[in-house]
């Protein structure tokens, strides 16, 4: 009977403890995106120079700056174009913002602009 009592109390006193986690979150918006997935589309483009455009293939060579929304540096080199329509209206040479995504495995220019 002792045991039971004091089990009881033990038991007791776990539930008057605040839960911690419960208030320490209050207020918190739980529903609201990461800052990096809020940027505007524009914030989101790195500027580049085209090196080499491949109709073919559907590649385009670019001089890039870091692509931080997939880990990469500085660098020039050839990505997939997302659609043919990119690469008719682009030519060696221009200067562009683009967004670089992973798509399906393949680093894929998913925007493109002509940078003004």
């Amino acid at each position: 009977m002792k045991t039971l009592i004091v089990a009881l109390a033990a038991l007791g006193a776990i539930a008057a403890a605040p839960a911690f986690a419960g208030d320490d979150m209050a207020g918190m918006n739980m529903s609201a995106k990461p800052a990096a997935s809020m940027e505007s589309s524009n914030a989101a483009l790195t500027d580049a120079e085209v090196r080499k455009v491949d109709p073919a293939s559907g590649m385009i060579t670019l001089k890039h700056g870091a692509l931080r929304n997939v880990g990469m540096p500085a660098m020039t080199m050839a990505f997939k174009a997302k659609d043919a329509s990119m690469v008719k209206r682009i030519h060696e040479g221009d200067k562009v913002k683009v967004r670089i995504e992973d798509v399906d495995g393949t680093m894929t220019i998913v925007k493109l602009e002509k940078a003004s």
